[in-house]
C-alpha cells in the first residue's frame, strides 16, 4: 500500500515537473513539444505491450484482457467526448481565465482518475516491477499534459505561483484513486487482471488518439517517429535493468 501511494504520488508530481520549465521559458517551440510527447507516447506503448498487457493475461486469462482492454478504452473515448480540449496558441490568441477554463481544469481532474487507478492496480498485481513501470510512464506523460496545461493557464493571464498550485492539485486526484484502485483490486483479486488490462487500454487510448496525432500535427513527424521509439525503448532498458 505505501508503494503504491509513493509511486502514484511521484506519478501525479510529474504533472508540477512539466510546469516548471514556464518559469524559465515562456514558450516552447512546436518541434521540442512534438519530440516531448512522441517520447512519451513510447514510453507508454512499451508499458502498455510488454508490462499490463502480459501481466493481465498471467492474472487472470485472455477473456479478461479482451474485457477490461475494450473497457478502457470506451471509457476514454466517453471522457473525451465530453470533455473539452487544452487547446494552446503561442501566438497572441490569448485568452481569459473563464468558465471555459475552468471546465477545463475540471476535465483534468476527471481525466487523472483513469491514470490514478492504473497505477493503483498495478502495485496491487503479484509482479512487484509491473507497478514502478506504470508510475514511471504515467508520469512521463503527466510532463507534458502539465507543461500544455501551465501554458493554456498562463495564457488565460492566471499568475505562475496560482498556475503552479492548479497543476499540482489536478495531479493529486491521482493519488486518490491510485489509492481506491489498490484496495479494490486487493479485496476483490479477480479484478486485477481486469484492472491491468482496462490500465492499458487507457493508455493505449490516449497514445493513439491524443500523442501520436499531436506529435505528427506540425511538420516534425521524421524527429517525433525517432523519438517515440527511443522512448519505447527507455522504458524496455528501464524493466530490463530493474524489473
Amino acid at each position: 500500500m505505501q508503494e503504491a501511494i509513493i509511486g502514484s504520488f511521484i506519478s501525479a508530481m510529474a504533472t508540477v515537473l512539466g510546469v516548471v520549465p514556464l518559469f524559465f521559458v515562456k514558450n516552447l517551440s512546436e518541434k521540442w513539444k512534438d519530440i516531448l510527447i512522441a517520447f512519451t507516447a513510447g514510453i507508454m506503448v512499451s508499458a502498455s505491450t510488454f508490462g499490463l498487457m502480459l501481466q493481465a493475461v498471467n492474472e487472470s486469462g485472455i477473456i479478461a484482457l479482451t474485457i477490461g482492454l475494450l473497457l478502457g478504452i470506451i471509457v476514454l473515448d466517453l471522457i473525451e467526448k465530453n470533455i473539452p480540449h487544452i487547446d494552446v496558441e503561442n501566438d497572441s490568441g490569448i485568452s481569459r481565465f473563464d468558465s471555459k477554463s475552468l471546465l477545463v481544469i475540471i476535465a483534468l481532474f476527471i481525466h487523472n482518475i483513469p491514470e490514478g487507478l492504473s497505477t493503483g492496480f498495478s502495485f496491487a498485481s503479484q509482479n512487484e516491477a509491473l507497478g514502478p513501470m506504470v508510475a514511471i510512464s504515467i508520469g512521463a506523460q503527466n510532463m507534458p499534459e502539465g507543461l500544455i496545461l501551465g501554458i493554456f493557464l498562463l495564457n488565460s493571464k492566471v499568475t505562475k505561483l496560482n498556475t503552479f498550485l492548479l497543476v499540482a492539485v489536478t495531479g493529486l486526484m491521482e493519488v486518490i484513486s491510485a489509492i481506491v484502485g489498490y484496495f479494490t483490486a486487493s479485496y476483490i483479486e479477480s479484478l486485477i487482471g481486469y484492472g491491468l488490462a482496462f490500465a492499458a487500454g487507457a493508455m493505449m487510448f490516449i497514445v493513439y488518439k491524443e500523442l501520436i496525432p499531436e506529435s505528427h500535427g506540425h511538420g516534425y513527424e521524421r524527429p517525433s517517429t525517432y523519438s517515440f521509439i527511443i522512448g519505447l525503448l527507455a522504458m524496455i532498458y528501464i524493466s530490463y535493468f530493474f524489473g
